[in-house]
C-alpha cells in the first residue's frame, strides 16, 4: 500500500506512485540519499530545476516505537555542493507514515513566480496556491496555514530566507503543540524548497490507514524492551529530561572543547550563565516548561519552552547547538539575548549553527564587536530585510569570510562547524572532515565516547584511533537515520546490550523480515557509499576532507593543542 508522492513544480502535476524495487526497504536518510543519488545530476546547480527535494519518514515512523518520528529532508546542498540529508523532529514523519507515504519527491521549479503549498491527506496530494504567504515569517505563515487546514495538521514551512534562496535557509516543522520549533537546519535545504516555489507542505493524517505491522505482538514486546533501555540509561532518563541538550555547555567548557569567539579558545568565561543548569532554573522561575517532547512517542523529552522575563514565550527547542552558536561562539553570555536571536533565526528561516558561525566571522572581521548582542540582532534584521549585507550573512560563514577577507573561517566543504572544537575533541574533528555533508556533528557523534564516556572512553586530545572511532559512529549513525529514530537513543543502546537487538526485532516484526545486527550495519555502510559516490561524481576528492589550516597550525587554549590526526588515517575513513 505504500506510495511515493511525486510533485512536478513545472506542470503542477502531483501523483502517487508505487515504490520502485530500487527504493523498497528504504526509509529516512536511506531513501532521501538514494533518490538524490539516482535521480539528481551531481553536477547540477543546487538551486536549478534539475535538483530535487526529497522528504521521508523513517522505517519505524508512525509505530509505537519510542522516539521514532524523525523526518529526513534530502537534496544537493546549495551551501556545500555535496549531497545532503538533514533530519528533524516534530509530527511530520509520523503523519506521513500514518498515510503510508514512503517519501515525497519535489522536482522542477515553478516558472510562474508563484508560491505553492503541497497538501497531503488520506485522499491523495494536491498543490494549492500560497500567494498569501509570500515572504511571511515562519510563525505567521504557520498560523495562517493552521487557520486554513486545521490545528492538528503537520506543517513544514520556509521563511523569507528560503524564498530568497539563501544558502543558510532551513525548513521549519511543527511540534506536537503545532509550533514551528523543529528545524531541518543544515545544508540550506530551505533554499532548495524555495527554488521550487514551494512555501509549505501540509500533512493531514485524519482518517489515515496507519502503519502496517506484520507481527504486532513481537513488535510490542521489542518496543517494551527498547522503552526500558531508554528509561534506565542515565543520560536519556535523567540528564536530558532535566537539563536538555544545553547541559553540554558546561561539560564541553570544562573539557576545553567549547568553541569560543570564532574558535579562538576552548573555554568561555560566561559558560555557566548560558549552561543547562542556569537555563533550567530560569525556565522554572518564569513558569516555562523545561521538559518537553519534540515529537509523538518521545520519552526522552529534552526539548523545552523558554520565556522572557515578561512571560513571553520566545522560543521552543532551545538547544545546545543554538545556544553555543549564538552565544559562546559570538562571545554573548546572556540567555535572553540568545533566545531572541534563536527566535529570529527560526522566524526568518535560517540555520542557527551556520548563522552563529557567520556572525562570529563577521565579528572577527570587525563588522560588530564580539559580545555585541544588540548588534547581532540587527544583523539578523538585515537578513530578514534581504539587504546586501543580509544576503551575505544569509549565504553563510564561508561566503562572508571571502567577502571580508577573513582567513580564520571554521568550515569544511563550505559548511560552518558545530559546537565541538576539533583540536580538543579529535574524533569529532575527523567526522567534521570526512562526513559526506560538510561539518556535521550528528553524522558521527564521537563526543559520546570522547567527552561523555558513554559506551567506552577515549582521550579526546589523543589523535590515535580517532579515525576508526569516527568511522564506526558514521556507519551506525547512517543506519539510525534510516529508521527515523532520534540520535539520542544511542545513549541507551551504547550502555545496554538489549538496545540494538530490540531495534532489529522491531524492524523484523514490522516488515516480516529476518534481519541481523550485521544487516543493519551494512545498511549504514551502503548509505555512506551512496553519498560518497554522489560527491565523487560532483567533483569532490579526498583533498576536500580537510579541516581549515588554522586548526592544524594554531594552538588552542587552554590545552594548547592542534588538530593532528594523520592524513592517512583521515583518508582511510572512506575505506568501508
Amino acid at each position: 500500500m505504500s506510495k511515493i508522492v511525486r510533485v512536478n513544480m513545472i506542470t503542477k502535476g502531483v501523483k502517487l506512485e508505487d515504490v520502485p524495487d530500487n527504493y523498497k526497504g528504504l526509509g529516512g536518510r536511506g531513501f532521501t540519499s538514494t533518490v538524490v543519488a539516482t535521480e539528481v545530476d551531481p553536477l547540477c546547480h543546487p538551486l536549478g530545476k534539475e535538483n530535487k527535494l526529497v522528504v521521508a519518514p523513517g522505517l519505524l515512523g508512525g509505530t509505537p516505537c519510542p522516539n521514532s518520528g524523525r523526518t529526513s529532508f534530502g537534496a544537493k546542498s546549495p551551501l556545500t555542493g555535496t549531497i545532503k540529508e538533514t533530519n528533524v523532529g516534530g509530527t511530520l514523519g509520523a503523519n506521513l507514515a500514518d498515510l503510508q507515504i514512503v517519501g515525497i519527491v519535489v522536482e522542477g521549479e515553478a516558472e510562474d513566480d508563484k508560491s505553492y503549498t503541497l497538501v497531503v491527506n488520506k485522499d491523495g496530494a494536491t498543490l494549492e496556491s500560497a500567494e498569501e504567504l509570500k515572504n511571511n515569517l515562519v510563525y505567521d505563515a504557520v498560523k495562517k496555514l493552521q487557520a486554513k487546514y486545521g490545528k492538528n495538521v503537520s506543517i513544514a514551512c520556509i521563511g523569507p530566507a528560503g524564498e530568497a534562496k539563501m544558502a543558510t535557509a532551513n525548513i521549519s516543522v511543527t511540534d506536537i503543540d503545532g509550533i514551528p520549533t523543529r528545524q531541518a537546519g543544515r545544508g540550506g535545504l530551505g533554499a532548495v524548497m524555495g527554488s521550487k516555489g514551494l512555501k509549505a507542505i501540509v500533512v493531514d493524517d485524519a482518517g489515515a490507514p496507519g502503519v502496517e505491522i506484520k507481527d504486532k505482538k513481537a513488535f510490542n514486546n521489542a518496543a517494551e524492551v527498547f522503552t526500558d533501555v531508554l528509561q534506565k540509561a542515565p543520560i536519556t532518563s535523567e540528564t536530558l529530561p532535566l537539563y536538555g541538550t544545553d547541559i553540554l555547555i558546561n561539560i564541553l567548557n570544562e573539557a576545553g572543547g567549547l568553541p569560543t569567539r570564532n574558535f579562538s579558545s576552548g573555554r568561555f568565561e560566561m559558560a555557566n550563565n548560558i549552561g543547562g543548569e542556569t537555563m533550567r532554573e530560569t525556565i522554572l522561575k518564569r513558569k516555562g516548561n523545561p521538559t518537553h517532547p519534540c515529537m509523538p512517542g518521545c520519552i526522552i523529552k529534552c526539548s523545552n519552552a523558554y520565556k522572557l522575563e515578561d512571560g513571553t514565550e520566545v522560543t521552543g527547542g532551545f538547544e545546545y547547538e543554538s545556544i553555543w552558536a549564538l552565544g559562546a561562539n559570538c562571545g554573548i553570555g546572556d540567555l535572553d539575548t540568545i533566545a531572541q536571536l534563536n527566535r529570529l533565526c527560526d522566524d526568518i528561516g535560517v540555520d542557527t549553527i551556520e548563522t552563529g558561525d557567520t556572525i562570529a566571522v563577521a565579528m572577527e572581521a570587525g563588522v560588530i564587536p564580539f559580545g555585541d548582542g544588540k548588534g547581532a540582532i540587527n544583523l539578523l534584521k538585515e537578513v530578514e530585510k534581504g539587504s546586501p549585507l543580509g544576503k551575505i550573512i544569509g549565504s553563510g560563514a564561508t561566503c562572508l569570510g571571502k567577502v571580508y577577507g577573513v582567513t580564520r573561517v571554521p568550515q569544511v566543504k563550505g559548511q560552518g562547524m558545530p559546537a565541538y572544537e576539533p583540536r580538543a575533541v579529535k574524533g569529532t574533528g575527523v567526522t567534521f572532515a570526512t562526513s559526506p555533508m560538510g561539518t556535521d556533528h550528528t553524522a558521527g557523534y564521537a563526543v559520546a565516547v570522547e567527552i561523555l564516556g558513554c559506551g567506552g572512553t577515549a582521550d579526546p586530545l589523543d589523535p590515535k584511533g580517532k579515525a576508526d572511532l569516527s568511522k564506526t559512529f558514521q556507519i551506525v549513525t547512517a543506519a539510525v537515520d534510516c529508521t527515523g529514530l532520534c540520535l539520542f537513543i544511542a545513549f541507551g543502546t551504547l550502555v545496554d546490550e538489549r538496545g540494538v537487538p530490540a531495534i532489529v526485532a522491531m524492524l523484523n516484526a514490522q516488515y516480516g523480515l529476518s534481519l541481523t545486527g550485521d544487516d543493519v550495519t551494512e545498511l549504514g555502510k551502503k548509505v555512506l557509499q551512496t553519498e560518497w559516490d554522489f560527491n565523487r561524481r560532483a567533483g569532490f576528492t579526498k583533498e576536500d576532507d580537510r579541516l581549515p589550516l588554522f586548526m592544524i597550525k594554531e594552538k588552542l587554549p587552554p590545552h594548547n593543542t592542534v588538530f593532528d590526526v594523520p592524513i592517512k588515517d583521515i583518508d582511510g575513513v572512506h575505506e568501508l
